[in-house]
C-alpha cells in the first residue's frame, strides 16, 4: 500500500506551522478593521442623511433617512456585527488556502450552473472592488508573494488572495444585510462601499506583509551570532547538575569507606627529591610522595588513626612550626600519610575533592609565582572551612570558594607588584584565614578582596572610556549606513525606478537614511519617515494608468515635496543640482498626469496588478537571499566569537610573546573589542573581523569562564559518571 507523503509528520507540522500563521494573520486583520470601524459607521450614516445626491425618487429618500437614523442610533450594533462579519469572510476564503486532499474527477457530462443573480452580484462586486484593487495593488501584490512563500508557492494570484479588498467589503454587505430589517433597503450599501467611506485597507494590508516578513536578527552579522546568554544558562544548568550530585554525594553515610569513593582519587604523584619548593613549579608535581622534606615536621606520622579529619588538622596544626616559603604544606600528600579506611566517606571525599583543587591550581604556570605562594597557604584554612560547611562544594558564594576563586583570576594577568592595592588586599586575606579559618574571616577578606578588584576595574574602566565613546559612534554611523545602502539597494534591484529618481536616491537619500538611522533613538520614528519618503517617491514616478491613480499622486506631491526637503535640508545639500533634480521631477509627474488613458478599466488594473507582482517577487527574492545569508552556518571561529563575555581573559600569542589580557568592552552590535591589561599594560581594541581571524589561526586562548573551584568539580564529577558502572551499562552496545 502506497505511503502518502502529505501525511507524514515533518508535513503535518509544516502544514499546522502555516494554518497558525494564516490564523493569526485572521484575527490581526478582523483587529484592525474593527479599530476603524466606528468612525465608518459616520461617514455611512453622514452619506445616508445628505439628501443632496439622493435621486428622484422620494422613497428612495424616505430608505436614506430611515437606514441613516437607524446606523446613527445603533452604531455599535452594526459595528459588531460587521467585526463577525469580516473575520468569518476572512476564515472562509483563508480556508480555501489549505492544501486539501486531491479532489475526485468530475464526469465531464457534470455542468455547473451559476444563477443569474450571483453573477449579477460578482460583476457588481467586481466593479465596486476595483477602485480599491487599483488603489492597494502594491500592496495586494507584495502580500501574494508572501502568502505564497508561506504556502511554498510562486504566490498566490490576485483573485484567490484572502485579504483582497472584495473580502472585506462582501463583509460589510453581510453585516448590513444583518443590521438592517428592510430588505428594499439592502441596496444603499452598496455605492457607500468606495475608499472615501470605507476604513484605509492599506495599514491592515502593510502590517500582514509585515507579519509575513522574515524574522530578521539584528542590523550585524557578529551581533546574530552573540549566544552569550545561552552559553550563560547552560552553564547554570550544568552547574546546577553538578551541584545536585554533589549534595547527594555528601549526604550519603560517613561510615569509613576503605579506598572506594564516588569520585575518582588523585593520583599517586610522581616520586622525586625534597619538599615543595614555591620558586619551582615542577616541585608541584615533583614533591615527593614518601614523607615531608629534610628538616620539615612529620605531623602526619603522629596522628591518631581513625580520628576525624579536622581534629587530625588540629594535631597538624598544633605540632607544626609557622611554615616558611619552602616549607609550605602540600594538601595531597596528606591523604597518603593516613592509616587506609580511617576516614569517613565525607571527609575522603572532601580531602579527594580539595587536593585535586589545589594541585590543579598550584601546577598552573599561567599563574604567576606570586599568586600561587599564597594560595599555596590557603591549603589547611580551606580544607578546615570545607569539613564546617560542605556547602563549598555546592555554592559558589561560599566565602572560603569565593576567596580561592579570587586569588587564581586577580592574580592571573601579571606578576603582581609588592605596592598593587590588589596584591596587598590579597596578602593580607591570606594572613588573616591563615590565623583563624572562620566563615565571618574568610567573608571579610573576600568583601576587602572585591572592593579592591572594583577599584582596579574602575580605573580600567576610566582608563579606555575615551575610545569606548569613539567606537561607540563610529560604529553606529558603521551600522547605520550599511542599513541605508541596503535599504536603497532592496528598492533598487528591479529596472522600475526611473533614472533620475535611481540616481538621486543612491547619491543623495542614502545619506538621508544614514541620519535617519543615527537619530532613531533620540527621535523615533525617523527611519519609518525617510523610508516611507523613498517609497512615495518611487511611487510618484510609476505610471498611473486611471484618473483615481493621478488624482492621488497630485493630491499627495505637496506633503512628499515638503518631507523631501525637510531631509536634504538636514544633510545640508543646497547647490544647483538639487533645484535641477526637483525640476526634473516635476516634469516627470507631469508627463505622467498628462499621458493619455486607452486602456479599458480592467486591463489599467490588469497591468497594474502585474507590475506591482513582478516587483514584489523581485524583492522579496532579495529579502530571501538576505535572511539566507544570515541563517548560514558559522564557521567555529564565529562561534568561539559568540561565546566571548566581558570579563574574561584571553591570551594573545604574537611576535612579542604572550599577552594576558581581560575583555573589558564589547560593542552593542558586537563588531569591536577592547581588552585591557593588567596594572599600567596598554590595552587594545580589536574589531570582530580580526578577532575572528585569530581564533581561525590559534593566537588567541580563552581562559574558562567559571572559577577554578567550579571546573575542577565539574570534570571530577563527569569523570565519576564515565567510571560508574551503571552509567557504562547504560551507554554498552
Amino acid at each position: 500500500m502506497a505511503v502518502n507523503s502529505a501525511q507524514t509528520p515533518a508535513v503535518r507540522k509544516a502544514a499546522a506551522a502555516q494554518a497558525a500563521t494564516l490564523d493569526e494573520l485572521v484575527a490581526h486583520a478582523s483587529r484592525q478593521a474593527a479599530d476603524g470601524l466606528m468612525d465608518m459607521v459616520t461617514r455611512m450614516s453622514a452619506v445616508l442623511l445628505d439628501l443632496t445626491s439622493a435621486g428622484p425618487d422620494p422613497q428612495e429618500a424616505v430608505r436614506r433617512i430611515r437606514s441613516g437614523n437607524l446606523l446613527k442610533d445603533n452604531a455599535y450594533a452594526f459595528v459588531h456585527l460587521a467585526t463577525t462579519a469580516i473575520e468569518l469572510a476572512l476564515r472562509k476564503e483563508v480556508a480555501r488556502l489549505a492544501p486539501a486532499a486531491k479532489p475526485q474527477a468530475a464526469s465531464p457530462l457534470t455542468l455547473s450552473l451559476v444563477p443569474l443573480e450571483e453573477m449579477d452580484q460578482q460583476l457588481a462586486f467586481a466593479a465596486i472592488s476595483r477602485p480599491f484593487d487599483i488603489q492597494q495593488s502594491e500592496r495586494l501584490a507584495s502580500l501574494g508573494v508572501r502568502l505564497g512563500v508561506l504556502l511554498g508557492r510562486e504566490l498566490v494570484r490576485a483573485n484567490h488572495n484572502p485579504f483582497r479588498p472584495e473580502v472585506f467589503l462582501r463583509g460589510l454587505q453581510e453585516a448590513w444585510h444583518e443590521f438592517e430589517p428592510d430588505e428594499a433597503s439592502h441596496g444603499l450599501i452598496l455605492p457607500l462601499l468606495r475608499p472615501s467611506v470605507v476604513f484605509e485597507l492599506g495599514p491592515i494590508l502593510d502590517a500582514l506583509a509585515d507579519k509575513l516578513k522574515p524574522v530578521r536578527a539584528r542590523e550585524e552579522r557578529f551581533a546574530k551570532t552573540d549566544d552569550s546568554a545561552r552559553a550563560r544558562a547552560a552553564r547554570a544548568r550544568r552547574d546546577a547538575a553538578v551541584s545536585q550530585q554533589l549534595r547527594q554525594l555528601f549526604g550519603a553515610s560517613e561510615a569509613p569507606v576503605g579506598a572506594e569513593l564516588a569520585i575518582p582519587m588523585i593520583p599517586n604523584l610522581p616520586q622525586g627529591s625534597g619538599g615543595w619548593r614555591p620558586s619551582a613549579a615542577a616541585g608541584f608535581a615533583g614533591a615527593s610522595a614518601a614523607g615531608p622534606a629534610p628538616g620539615a615536621p612529620a605531623p602526619m606520622a603522629r596522628a591518631a588513626a581513625g580520628a576525624p579529619l579536622a581534629e587530625v588538622l588540629e594535631t597538624l596544626a598544633g605540632n607544626a612550626p609557622q611554615a616558611t616559603a619552602h616549607e609550605v604544606f602540600y594538601l595531597p600528600r596528606l591523604k597518603q600519610s593516613l592509616p587506609q579506611g580511617s576516614l569517613s566517606r565525607g571527609d575522603e571525599t572532601t580531602l579527594d575533592l580539595l587536593s585535586r583543587i589545589f594541585e590543579t591550581v598550584l601546577i598552573d604556570e599561567s599563574i604567576p609565582q606570586e599568586t600561587r605562594e599564597l594560595i599555596a597557604f590557603l591549603q589547611v584554612p580551606v580544607l578546615k572551612a570545607a569539613l564546617k560547611d560542605r556547602s563549598f562544594f555546592f555554592e559558589e558564594a561560599h566565602p572560603a570558594r569565593r576567596m580561592l576563586d579570587l586569588l587564581s583570576h586577580a592574580g592571573w594577568e601579571q606578576a603582581a607588584s609588592p605596592d598593587d592595592p590588589v596584591y596587598r588586599a590579597m596578602r593580607r586575606g591570606v594572613d588573616q584565614v591563615r590565623r583563624q579559618a572562620q566563615p565571618e574571616v574568610f567573608a571579610a577578606a573576600v568583601a576587602e578582596l572585591e572592593a579592591s578588584i572594583a577599584d582596579r576595574e574602575q580605573r580600567e574602566e576610566a582608563a579606555i572610556a575615551g575610545p569606548i565613546a569613539q567606537a561607540t559612534r563610529q560604529e553606529k554611523q558603521l551600522a547605520a549606513t550599511r542599513s541605508a545602502r541596503k535599504a536603497v539597494s532592496l528598492r533598487l534591484a528591479g529596472d522600475e525606478v526611473v533614472a533620475l529618481v535611481g540616481t538621486f536616491l543612491e547619491q543623495r537619500w542614502t545619506p538621508v537614511l544614514t541620519l535617519a538611522y543615527t537619530i532613531e533613538d533620540s527621535k523615533p520614528g525617523a527611519v519609518d519617515n525617510a523610508t516611507r519618503a523613498m517609497d512615495d517617491l518611487i511611487w510618484s514616478v510609476k505610471p498611473k494608468a486611471t484618473h483615481e491613480q493621478r488624482k492621488a499622486l497630485i493630491k499627495s506631491l505637496p506633503a512628499l515635496l515638503t518631507t523631501l526637503n525637510k531631509w536634504l535640508d538636514a544633510i545640508g545639500w543646497q547647490d544647483a543640482e538639487r533645484l535641477q533634480f526637483f525640476a526634473g521631477l516635476a516634469e516627470c509627474h507631469a508627463a505622467i498626469v498628462r499621458a493619455p488613458l486607452e486602456l479599458s478599466p480592467e486591463r489599467q488594473l490588469e497591468l497594474a496588478v502585474e507590475a506591482a507582482q513582478q516587483d514584489a517577487l523581485r524583492r522579496i527574492a532579495l529579502e530571501q537571499a538576505d535572511a539566507a545569508e544570515e541563517e548560514a552556518p558559522l564557521d567555529p571561529a564565529s562561534v568561539e566569537l559568540a561565546r566571548l563575555e566581558r570579563g574574561m581573559r584571553v591570551e594573545f600569542t604574537g611576535a612579542n610573546g604572550v599577552r594576558k589580557l581581560r575583555l573589558a568592552w564589547v560593542s552593542p552590535l558586537r563588531t569591536l573589542f577592547i581588552f585591557s591589561g593588567a596594572g599600567r599594560q596598554e590595552g587594545f581594541s580589536l574589531p570582530a573581523e580580526r578577532l575572528a581571524e585569530a581564533f581561525r589561526s590559534g593566537s588567541i586562548r580563552v581562559l574558562a569562564p567559571e572559577g577554578v573551584v567550579g571546573r575542577v568539580l565539574t570534570q571530577a564529577v563527569g569523570e565519576a559518571a564515565m567510571n560508574d558502572p551503571a552509567h557504562a551499562a547504560a551507554h554498552a552496545g
